[in-house]
């Protein structure tokens, strides 16, 4: 997978375009469409004090994962973060029982004891969200040890964040990832600030990918906000790690809410903020949509319509179902 430059990323983007099949692209719109509409609610929910602890919004970051994990089979594996909303959703979760894990019913997947960052769905590939950053990088390479082991046809993309890219567990992994060969997409989510913290002071380097030099494995850098630019670099990263080890691939994106939802979110301007939103992720692939003959206005009113029934549907079914009873505290947390 040989580095290419951002104008021939670009320009292959824009030529390659037109071959995403229709169907997956009106695909991937209704799950950056669902993802929103999903972290409005639970922003909403927040703000009653229905959500326990806290939550990590995933707004304006969707087509990073909605354009990464369409690019993968039903059997690959992702590793998510705290900020997992996008990972899970785009990997095809039941959003019913997800949203009844935030609100901490019985019908959840974790059974109300897991909330907003510890949701996982195995049978789907999704080896779970954590709330330690960089968590997940040394789970997904301990997956791709499985995988080489077994002799499997599958991959593993691994999301991370920029705070992470700079913990010793992405050392420590991406060097045995490489020295083995492992089939792991690591995937830095470069949303411009670990916590509050700015990228360009955290680290030296403009080009995070990089990095990957340092470990003898090719790296790329991708508009994160453009969906088919995120989906083709990921479908020709899962091609080559298979054969050949991993990839490093470094989204640049940006987050529209604050870290959390205790944050008070003076570290950066409103101006900042404003000139990312230009740069929105669901109404870029809408125009262009629209602008290449993908899709009508009243079919992405279609989707745009479904994708709010879907999440209303999913409240209603979290709000009806029962609490967690008391004697589940237990359950799944001690061995006998």
């Amino acid at each position: 997978m040989p580095r290419i430059s951002a104008a021939e990323r670009g320009a292959a983007v824009e030529e390659r375009a037109i071959e995403v099949p229709r169907e997956l692209q009106r695909e991937m719109y209704l799950k950056m469409l669902q993802i929103r509409a999903f972290e409005e609610k639970v922003a909403y929910f927040f703000s009653r004090g229905m959500v326990h602890g806290t939550t990590h919004l995933y707004m304006g970051e969707e087509a990073t994962a909605v354009g990464a994990v369409a690019s993968l089979g039903d059997d690959d594996f992702i590793t998510s973060t705290h900020r997992g909303h996008g990972h899970t959703i785009a990997k095809g979760i039941e959003l019913p029982r997800m949203m009844a894990e935030l609100l901490g019913k019985q019908s959840g997947y974790c059974k109300g004891k897991g909330g907003s960052m510890h949701i996982a769905d195995l049978a789907r590939g999704n080896l779970g969200a954590n709330g330690v950053v960089g968590g997940g990088i040394p789970i997904a390479t301990g997956a791709g040890i499985t995988i080489k082991l077994r002799g499997d046809d599958r991959v593993v993309a691994c999301f991370f964040g920029d705070g992470a890219i700079n913990e010793g567990t992405f050392h420590e992994s991406v060097n045995l990832a490489s020295v083995w060969k492992l089939p792991v997409i690591y995937i830095c989510e470069n949303n411009q600030y670990g916590m509050s913290m700015s990228v360009r002071r955290a680290t030296n380097i403009d080009d995070l990918s990089l990095r990957a030099k340092a470990y003898g494995i090719p790296g790329t850098r991708v508009d994160g906000n453009d969906v088919l630019a995120v989906y083709r670099a990921v479908r020709e990263a899962r091609d080559y790690v298979r054969k050949n080890g991993p990839v490093l691939i470094v989204a640049e994106t940006y987050r529209f809410s604050g870290h959390s939802k205790s944050d008070a979110n003076r570290y950066r301007t409103k101006e900042e903020i404003a000139e990312w939103r230009e740069r929105d992720p669901i109404a870029r692939m809408r125009k262009r949509m629209l602008e290449g003959g993908s899709a009508t206005e009243e079919e992405l009113v279609e989707l745009e319509n479904g994708a709010r029934r879907s999440i209303e549907e999913a409240v209603k079914y979290a709000e009806e179902s029962p609490e967690s009873s008391i004697d589940e505290l237990e359950t799944d947390v001690y061995a006998d």
